[in-house]
Formats: C-alpha cells, sequence, structure tokens
C-alpha cells in the first residue's frame, strides 16, 4: 500500500531519517488553479456503450468497446476526446446530452449500444452536437464477434471523419490505430483485466494480473496487454504486492518488449524509465531521478492526454522535494479528465504534502465520492484525522480501508503498529495475526515484531527481531530495514555496546559507513544517516562534523533542504552543539503538533545527546503536555475496540 499514508523514495529517506527517523507531514506552498478554458468545437465524449445483452456479465465487453473508441479518436491531431473515466462517471445516469456535455466541457456525443449473441455482435453508433441535439452521424453494424476490431475501426474512422469534415477541415489525417490483437477470446481477457485494477485494491490488481498473462498466452503479440501488465507491476510495486528487484525486473522487461514493438508509445516509455531510473537510485545514481523528470516532462509535453506518465512524473517530483510541481501536473490531467477518482487522490496527497489540509481532505472525499471501494483515500483521510490528534478516525478510516481491500496485508499492519505505539497490545496483536496469515515475510510483519517486543518490553525479541530483518536484507518499504537498524543502534547506546553493535552492521554489508564513497546503494545511505546516533559515541568531534557535512553537501547536491524536516533539523543542531535553537525549532514545530504523529517521541528524545535540549522546562512543560494527550489518545483508542467488540 505504497500509496497509502507513507511514500519515500530512496532519498527522501535519508533526508528524514538521517539524524531522526520520526514521520512529519511538512509542506510548504500553494498553487493556483488554471481557469478553464471555453469549450472547444473539435471536442468529443464518448459515453459508455449500453449493453443490450441478455447476460450482464457481458458489460465489460460494452464498455471495452468504448475504451477501445476513446483510444483511437484520442489519437487524432487537434481533437480534444475527454478521458475514458470521466466519460464512464455518468454511465447509468438519467442525464440529458447538454447536460453532460456541459460537464465535460465537450461539444459533441458519441454514444451507442451491444447486443452480443454468441458469436454475433450488434451495435449501435450515433455522434451527437450537444449544442441542439442535432445528429451528426450515426449507424448500425451487424457482425461476427470476430469482426469485432474491424467495427471499431470503422465506427472511430467514421466519427473522426465526420468531425474531419465539419470541423477539423477535409486534409485532416484521421489514420488511428486499434487494440493490437485481431483474437477476441485475448480480447475479452484484455478487457476484464482493465476493469480489475480500476480500483487499484490488492484482489484487483492480482486479478488484472492473472488475466492479462491469459491474454498474452492466447497473443503472445498484444502490445497493449504488455503494456498494461507492466502499468500493473507499477502499481503492484507501490502497494507492495511485488518486492522492488522482481518488479523492477519485470517492468523492464515487459516494457522494453512492448517498445520494440511500439517504439513511440508514450506509456510504454515512461513506465520502462521509470523502473530504470529506481534501479539505478537504488544502487547509489544521485543523478537517476533528476534525469527522470527530465525525460518525463518530454513525455508528458508530447503526449498531454496519456494518464500514466503524469502520474509518474508525479512520483519523480515527489522523489526530489518537488512537491508543489505536482498539483499543476495533476490538474492538467483533471482538465481532461474531471472524474477519475485516482486522480482526485492524487491531487489530495500532494496537497498533505503542502499541509494544505482542507484542500487534501476536499480532494480526498470527492476520490471517495467517486469511487468508494478504493483504499488508498481512506487511508489517508486516516492520516488527516491522525493529525489533528483523531485517533478513532484514524482507525475507523483504516478499518474501511481494510474492508474493501482484505486481502491487503499492510493496512492491518499498520494498524497494528499505531496499536503497539499506543500500548494497546492486545488489539494489535489481533491485526498483526491477520499480517501473519496474509503475508508472514512482508516486511510489515518484520516491523511488527519489534514493534510488539518494544511494547512488551522484551529487549531480547526485539534485537532477534532487528538482526532478522537485517541478515535478510529485507526491503526498506516503510522504513522497514531502516528501522530494524535504528533499533539495533539504540539499543546498542542504551546497552553501552555501541562498537560492537557497528562491527556486526559492517559485517553484514561491507564498507556500509564510508560517507566520502561517491557511489553506494541507498540502503548503505540509510544506514550511515542513522549510524549518527552511534557516532556520537564513539567519533572525535571533528570526524563527526566532518561526516555531518559530507552526508548534508550530499543531500544538498540533490536540490533539497535536510532542514525542511523538523526532526532532522533538531538533530543537526544538537550535533552541532546549537541547543538553544534546537529548543526552538522543537517548540514551535514538533511539540506544537499533536503527539499522535510522534508516538515513538520517546524513542527518539530519550537519547543521551537530546539530554540537554529535553531538561530545557519549557521543553519539559510541553513534555508533560503531550504525556497527558497521548494518555487520552490511548483512552479514545481503547474505548472504540472496546464498544466494537461489545457490539459483536
Amino acid at each position: 500500500a505504497a500509496k497509502k499514508f507513507e511514500r519515500v523514495t530512496i532519498v527522501v529517506a535519508v533526508v528524514l531519517i538521517i539524524f531522526v527517523g520520526l514521520f512529519s507531514a511538512r509542506y510548504t506552498a500553494d498553487e493556483p488553479t488554471e481557469a478553464s478554458a471555453p469549450i472547444a468545437d473539435t471536442s468529443v465524449a464518448v459515453l459508455p456503450f449500453v449493453n443490450m445483452s441478455d447476460d450482464a456479465d457481458n458489460e465489460y465487453f460494452s464498455d471495452g468497446l468504448t475504451e477501445t473508441l476513446l483510444h483511437m479518436l484520442a489519437q487524432m491531431p487537434g481533437l480534444k476526446v475527454a478521458a475514458r473515466t470521466s466519460s464512464f462517471a455518468f454511465k447509468g445516469q438519467n442525464r440529458s446530452i447538454q447536460e453532460i456535455a456541459g460537464a465535460l466541457e465537450v461539444a459533441h456525443i458519441l454514444e451507442g449500444s451491444v447486443q452480443r449473441a454468441g458469436d454475433r455482435v450488434r451495435v449501435t453508433a450515433q455522434l451527437i452536437r450537444a449544442s441542439d441535439g442535432f445528429h451528426v452521424w450515426s449507424e448500425v453494424y451487424d457482425r461476427t464477434l470476430d469482426d469485432i476490431f474491424g467495427i471499431q475501426d470503422e465506427i472511430a474512422t467514421k466519427v473522426g471523419n465526420s468531425l474531419s469534415a465539419s470541423l477539423l477541415g477535409d486534409e485532416a489525417d484521421v489514420r488511428m490505430a486499434g487494440v493490437t490483437t485481431t483474437d477476441a477470446d485475448a480480447y475479452d481477457l484484455y478487457l476484464q483485466a482493465r476493469k480489475a485494477r480500476a480500483t487499484y485494491s490488492y484482489a484487483g490488481l492480482q486479478e488484472a494480473e492473472d488475466l492479462l498473462k491469459g491474454a498474452l498466452l492466447i497473443d503472445p503479440d498484444f502490445t497493449d496487454a504488455k503494456i498494461e501488465l507492466a502499468s500493473s507491476y507499477v502499481h503492484q510495486l507501490e502497494t507492495g504486492l511485488m518486492d522492488k528487484r522482481t518488479a523492477i525486473a519485470e517492468i523492464v522487461a515487459i516494457s522494453d518488449q512492448a517498445l520494440e514493438e511500439r517504439p513511440d508509445d508514450p506509456v510504454a516509455r515512461a513506465i520502462s524509465i521509470y523502473a530504470k531510473a529506481m534501479s539505478l537510485a537504488s544502487q547509489g545514481d544521485q543523478d537517476a531521478f533528476p534525469d527522470l523528470v527530465n525525460e518525463l516532462e518530454a513525455i508528458v509535453a508530447r503526449a498531454p492526454a496519456e494518464t500514466e506518465p503524469r502520474m509518474l512524473l508525479v512520483r519523480a517530483y515527489k522523489g526530489l522535494r518537488r512537491v508543489a510541481d505536482c498539483i499543476p501536473v495533476i490538474e492538467g490531467a483533471l482538465s481532461l479528465d474531471p472524474f477519475n477518482p485516482i486522480l482526485h487522490y492524487e491531487l489530495g496527497t500532494a496537497y498533505m504534502e503542502l499541509q494544505q489540509l482542507d484542500k487534501a481532505r476536499a480532494a480526498l472525499e470527492r476520490s471517495l465520492e467517486l469511487e468508494p471501494a478504493q483504499p488508498n483515500a481512506y487511508t489517508y483521510l486516516g492520516v488527516l484525522s491522525l493529525l489533528e490528534g483523531d485517533g478513532v478516525g484514524y482507525v475507523s478510516h483504516f478499518l474501511k480501508a481494510v474492508a474493501v481491500d482484505p486481502r491487503d496485508h499492510e493496512l492491518p499492519g499498520m494498524l497494528a503498529k499505531f496499536l503497539y505505539e499506543l500500548g494497546i497490545v492486545d488489539v494489535a496483536d489481533e491485526f498483526r495475526q491477520r499480517v501473519r496469515m496474509l503475508s508472514p515475510s512482508s516486511t510489515i510483519a518484520y516491523q511488527l515484531d519489534i514493534a510488539r517486543a518494544r511494547a512488551v518490553g522484551d529487549t531480547e525479541a526485539g534485537l532477534a527481531a532487528a538482526r532478522r530483518a537485517v541478515e535478510d536484507d529485507i526491503e526498506n518499504r516503510r522504513f522497514a530495514y531502516g528501522g530494524a537498524v535504528r533499533y539495533l543502534l539504540r539499543t546498542a547506546v542504551e546497552q553501552n555496546r555501541v562498537e560492537e553493535e557497528l562491527a556486526w552492521l559492517e559485517s553484514q554489508r561491507p564498507g556500509v559507513f564510508d560517507v566520502d564513497a561517491t557511489q553506494v546503494p541507498a540502503k548503505s545511505r540509510l544506514v550511515q544517516g542513522i549510524a549518527f546516533d552511534a557516532w556520537v559515541h564513539t567519533l572525535p568531534r571533528e570526524e563527526l562534523m566532518r561526516r555531518l557535512d559530507v552526508m548534508l553537501a550530499r543531500i544538498e547536491s540533490q536540490g533539497m533542504d535536510p532542514t525542511e524536516d523538523p526532526n532532522s533539523h533538531i538533530s543537526i543542531l544538537v550535533l552541532r552543539g546549537q541547543i538553544d535553537a534546537a529548543i526552538e525549532v522543537a517548540l514551535n514545530e514538533v511539540f506544537s503538533e499533536s503527539v499522535a504523529m510522534h508516538l515513538n517521541w520517546r524513542d527518539t528524545y530519550s537519547q543521551p545527546r537530546y539530554s540537554e535540549m529535553m531538561a530545557d522546562e519549557r521543553i519539559q512543560d510541553a513534555v508533560e503536555r503531550w504525556e497527558d494527550e497521548e494518555q487520552a489518545l490511548r483512552g479514545s483508542v481503547q474505548s472504540f475496540f472496546n464498544d466494537m467488540h461489545a457490539s459483536r
């Protein structure tokens, strides 16, 4: 559930945890929304063709025909075509052509119906001018199912010719490429896969993968299915269904196959370079994400109507902490696809990272209005509740996410982790058991082993769990690997055996502490940032400051400011001995927030290097306030679960 709650890229993770590692939602800017442009005469929306077949299950077929026509018409230069998701938002609604056209900001509507019986299909289609309801063109097709591709081509070409003659000029080029298979069974599976992944849930993504592989077994040259499969793997990587190494390898292989067959395809190109950049970044290539941004910006400029490259560009911007740049990219997509729930979700998460919380909530709630079965928006609304100190709101939203996506192991895992941090161990154990049932070797399962040990005060069990995580070289998803290393080093400080733990980590990852190496795997950079917890007790001050300067210079060379995160800023100031400045930042930017976002504060601020700062009278007053707030938070969440269990 990488789209859920916390998405931190390799580089950003180093910034956020280099000195402290606490989660903090800190953000900055505001972006204006451009005024809507006048409706162009050269614009059309394709409404979902009505399924007139006796079998309601054939609806995916009529939807797929609509989708293919949309794809083909979108290739026409000079023609604005309303995006699929927004057109489908009016499915089954009793709205007039004028109302729909006005909402989608188009001048023409293409509508029709599909009746499928056995191996025969009847398709009706009509192109309507919205301003006066005039039928520009209409046609009825009776064909065998094997000729469905010919029907699609014919409808799209006739619509294109009609628009060309009346709006684009007789010389306009209306040649369009249709779906890249002529096998009806492969096409059926492809359409079912497109429908399955619509909510981006675990179950939907897994079903889509199976269906697409089935389509490719039937037709190995089905390029559209390959691109769709590569895209599905991108989302599986983000949601935690696939580990990073496997996902990147699969994405690159499949998208490159598609590019061999269709070299200019913008979606395949964007997916391929995105996966390759992630691989380079994980190997320590500092230019991977800046280069990726440049390439994706060029693709979006060439193919502005394609949503996938835009969303990958948003990911790349976030990787470089250029969150404000995400807003116009998403709004550009929404101008073409205003009823797309995923785009509203993406807008909401971007506004959260810019700390524009009212806008974030509005966008996320709009996303759920459009697609109630979407788990991702629930989790971010839960985080918004937590920012306000509302633990019950957080739990309630996550439970809704679990209900709509029951196969996602990370959702109950994040709930369990939150409850362990609050000390509500018995309820946390229930959710942990769900994780162990769904995915016992997942990164969140490792994290919960450590979280539970901490919650019950079993240090030996915690150390054993953390060492297993390092030995198994787990991914750093949701700070899983970094959290294990941090637990080891902070426990070593408490037990006065820092040198021993540093030596063990070096044995597991030779060269891990070489801050001067120019190209180091991202996981090693992560460990170097965490190591300041230990180095402050082992290194001469001059060497400690030198390593600090090296690390900060490297972060700043990426165009990022490590002091933007207050916890990192406090740690830097404390390391430099600037205690008064650290106190001011702590009071104004950390202790001023709800304790709900800082439930691990004792783990950090009990470190010896913070002792002088924590002794300040004003900090002590803030700590006392947080302790009271934490007790109230624990009580409200415990009561919520007591009531829930009592009502069963």
